[in-house]
């Protein structure tokens, strides 16, 4: 094959895979993050317990209200030959079918104590629904960042065989008109199958890490998209106001609810009961037994062998674990966030010499491939140019992925 018509099916080739690519849908990091939310049981489960929440919130008010039951009862107690239960207690026989009123009067502080421990549980589920969410976006991102570091990797690749396939066809030329020799072509010939094998090689790994992006946000297709480029932007630090030293003010705010209950359990209790219907032992006009009765019954603890005491001291160990974990947390959150920041600072140093010796490697390999096509240079010079530059490259890529999940981590804990 003539080389003109080499060069017209490359260009063929070439054009046929942008088409192919244009036609791919593009989609970004905020699209899977919305379908991950979504798809996410954790986060339906989390909502289904802050409704439930909101019923237990008004169980506690309906509870407030005066309690309406109820009741009846039968008794029949036969005595045989003399012999039976004492008529004086058991009155032989007795029905009773009653309507009973119960209120509580002193209930107030005791159910707002309680709609307090609900919305403290409400908060709970909130903040746990949050940090879920914190987690599954942490999770997404990085794999979105894998992704696309390996989509990266792919347009890379096709970028290199598709320059050494340009320089082969006139190298091959080139050799049938012994300017090169033989040996010099094969190993070119060599280096461009490496290529092409980790051309394919990288489009199974893109493959592979976009299933998975996919698994991890709940999507079936499997169709291959374009991944944009994340925009990730590290977040200023707001160490006062972190979101995960919220999980520290709930855990104090349920201990101090605890201990109110456990004081208003110590209080006086007093409350007050109504009911009618008919009560009768069935032996004298039972049908006059028709009537109704109010009553109250009043409670006030005095001993219990110091178990409000022994409590207060289970509460004051609870304050103290809580203060400590969260001690702990500020340390560990401020060196990481310092850390990760250094981090990102260092990496950011490494562009400028990165793309200084892409620019360079670029440049040697156009000069080299000027003077390859007067037959002015070793091929293999020009093979350690290729190599060169595809190591700047690959420098470029891992610098580039590195500082995008630092980022992601940082954002994750800077909250």
């Amino acid at each position: 094959m003539k080389p003109k018509y080499k060069y017209s099916l490359l260009l063929m080739l070439v054009c046929s895979m942008l088409l192919v690519k244009a036609q791919e849908p593009t989609k970004n990091l905020e699209f899977f993050l919305n379908r991950a939310k979504i798809s996410s049981p954790v986060l339906k489960d989390l909502e289904n317990q802050r409704k439930s929440a909101g019923i237990d919130s008004l169980i506690v008010r309906a509870s407030a209200k005066p309690q309406v039951t109820g009741s009846s009862s039968g008794l029949y107690a036969p005595i045989i030959h003399g012999y039976g239960y004492d008529e004086v207690i058991t009155n032989g026989q007795s029905l009773d079918a009653l309507l009973n009123v119960n209120y509580d009067l002193l209930n107030k502080k005791r159910i707002n104590n309680q709609l307090q421990g609900v919305k403290l549980q409400n908060d709970s589920i909130r903040y746990a629904s949050q940090v879920s969410t914190f987690d599954l976006n942490r999770s997404i991102a990085d794999q979105y960042i894998l992704a696309f570091a390996s989509q990266y990797q792919v347009d890379f690749n096709s970028e290199v065989v598709a320059l050494l396939k340009k320089e082969e066809a006139l190298l091959k030329t080139l050799t049938r008109s012994n300017i090169y020799k033989q040996s010099e072509y094969l190993t070119f010939l060599v280096t461009l199958q490496q290529q092409e094998l980790s051309l394919q090689q990288a489009a199974l790994q893109y493959k592979n890490d976009l299933a998975n992006l996919n698994y991890l946000s709940g999507i079936t297709d499997t169709t291959s998209v374009l991944l944009e480029e994340p925009k990730l932007k590290s977040d200023k630090l707001f160490f006062e106001t972190s979101f995960f030293k919220r999980k520290f003010e709930l855990d104090s705010l349920k201990n101090e609810n605890q201990r109110s209950s456990i004081i208003l359990n110590y209080q006086p209790k007093l409350g007050v009961y109504a009911n009618g219907g008919y009560n009768s032992s069935l032996v004298l006009q039972p049908y006059t037994n028709f009537g109704a009765s109010v009553g109250f019954t009043f409670s006030v603890p005095i001993y219990d062998g110091h178990q409000k005491k022994m409590q207060f001291n289970k509460l004051n160990l609870a304050s103290e674990t809580i203060s400590n974990y969260r001690a702990f947390f500020v340390r560990q959150q401020s060196q990481q966030l310092n850390l990760i920041s250094q981090q990102i600072s260092q990496t950011d140093a490494l562009f400028g010499k990165i793309n200084e010796q892409i620019r360079f490697s670029k440049g040697l390999i156009e000069v080299d491939s000027k003077l390859m096509h007067t037959g002015d240079l070793r091929v293999a010079d020009f093979v350690i140019a290729v190599n060169n530059y595809m190591s700047a490259q690959n420098l470029l890529r891992q610098t580039t992925i590195n500082r995008l999940k630092l980022i992601n981590q940082y954002n994750y804990w800077n909250r």
